[in-house]
């Protein structure tokens, strides 16, 4: 048995208990629960708490137990490995990174969803985050779209939920993951659910522009994991459909495009509601300084990854043309690029405004090419019927505002995408 495995057949018990998994780990509260004033962020500022640990019962977050082959890496190796796939890395105490799946040493029943996923040898941020992850420290991990950051902290998550008492009538969620986007919270659920299934953690996914009825017997039932918008959530809370109680694993999923959105008070008020001694992961693809002010208050003691650059800005692997032309001359420009580049690859176009995606989507339907929208006005019964016509490849023609910048095509094989950024 995986010294994570945790599928207890006892009901009033832990879901994982350090004295029969043989985790060894030291506990993070070393017997007793530390006073609020003992969290400070890593300059020693402390940040503003609403919530004191007064009564809260301690939990388990330390659950990462190094195997031999990577503790029989040399210093000289480990250096090697972080130089070959750009891994930079602060913090106290540092894990070495993991060269293989087995290596971390996930449940089986996580390791046979990897396997069945395809995945061949974790990726950068997955080598070195899952190891600090499951140390239960604080983590913020910088690396551009598409790297693999959901299962970076999904993963952990479902090891840290299997090792906590079983939610009790009233409870809230365990694991709370924040993110921008209702597409990207819809992806990162698909992820939670199909990784999630075996151990029986049950998910929902909280946003706005839908019924608040599924969502609201989903929480009333008791689920593990939350994956939200901050908006919508707030309105739960509000509403006294759920509460954060029981929340011991934050996420905070593309913290910088939060920010851009203007999400900082929600996201701060929705923290000051979580208890102060949580584990929290904060997730960028960039590292400004309003996202880096925002990680001080939040976060104690963490660690710090990152992958290639702190200073990117997109994915290098993208290749990127600038063409500069008069208002007058973009749709024309455009409809050239699309006959030279229309050869049954999905085709992306972004605008700056929702009405500049309608206006050249009839346009372009007009003129015979096949093209659907998505933007913040449509509701999201259509946002999703677009996304799939256009995933399937039905429609291989979408214009979008900056609601499908980020994770639009995660976990789409073959999945091609030319952008162009257009302000019409």
């Amino acid at each position: 048995m995986s010294r994570y495995d945790s599928r207890s057949g006892d009901p009033t018990s832990y879901r994982d208990r350090r004295s029969d998994s043989g985790f060894g780990g030291a506990s993070a509260y070393d017997g007793s629960v530390r006073s609020s004033s003992s969290r400070r962020d890593y300059d020693g500022a402390e940040p503003p708490r609403k919530l004191d640990l007064d009564g809260l019962t301690p939990f388990e977050k330390n659950f990462y137990i190094e195997s031999p082959l990577v503790a029989a890496m040399s210093d000289a190796e480990v250096e090697d490995y972080r130089r070959r796939r750009e891994i930079t890395v602060e913090g106290r105490d540092v894990p070495k990174p993991v060269n293989s799946f087995r290596d971390i040493g996930f449940p089986d029943y996580v390791l046979q969803e990897i396997t069945k996923a395809g995945f061949v040898e974790p990726t950068a941020i997955q080598a070195q985050g899952w190891p600090m992850a499951l140390k239960g420290r604080d983590l913020i991990g910088i690396a551009e779209t598409g790297s693999g950051k959901t299962l970076a902290y999904l993963l952990p998550a479902i090891v840290h939920v299997n090792a906590q008492p079983i939610l009790a009538p009233g409870d809230g969620p365990i694991v709370l993951v924040l993110a921008p986007t209702r597409e990207l919270a819809v992806q990162i659920q698909q992820e939670a659910a199909k990784f999630g299934a075996s151990s029986r953690i049950k998910n929902t996914c909280i946003y706005g522009g839908v019924p608040k009825g599924p969502q609201v017997r989903d929480l009333q039932k008791g689920v593990e994991i939350v994956i939200a918008t901050p908006g919508r959530l707030i309105d739960m809370l509000e509403s006294n459909h759920t509460n954060l109680r029981r929340v011991t694993y934050l996420v905070l999923d593309e913290a910088d495009r939060m920010l851009d959105m203007g999400f900082e008070p929600q996201i701060r008020k929705i923290v000051s509601q979580i208890r102060p001694d949580r584990q929290t992961l904060y997730w960028s693809a960039t590292w400004p300084k309003e996202v880096e002010q925002l990680a001080r208050q939040f976060l104690y003691n963490p660690y710090k990854v990152v992958i290639g650059s702190a200073d990117l800005k997109a994915n290098h692997a993208i290749r990127q043309h600038v063409n500069i032309v008069s208002e007058s001359q973009k749709y024309n420009k455009l409809v050239k690029l699309l006959e030279d580049i229309m050869d049954g690859s999905r085709i992306l176009i972004f605008m700056d405004t929702k009405k500049g995606c309608d206006q050249i989507t009839r346009q372009l339907r007009m003129d015979g090419w096949p093209t659907l929208s998505i933007h913040g006005d449509k509701s999201q019964a259509e946002r999703d019927w677009v996304l799939s016509e256009f995933k399937a490849g039905k429609s291989p023609i979408m214009t979008a505002t900056d609601v499908a910048a980020r994770g639009l095509g995660m976990h789409i094989p073959l999945f091609s995408i030319l952008c162009l950024c257009c302000s019409f």
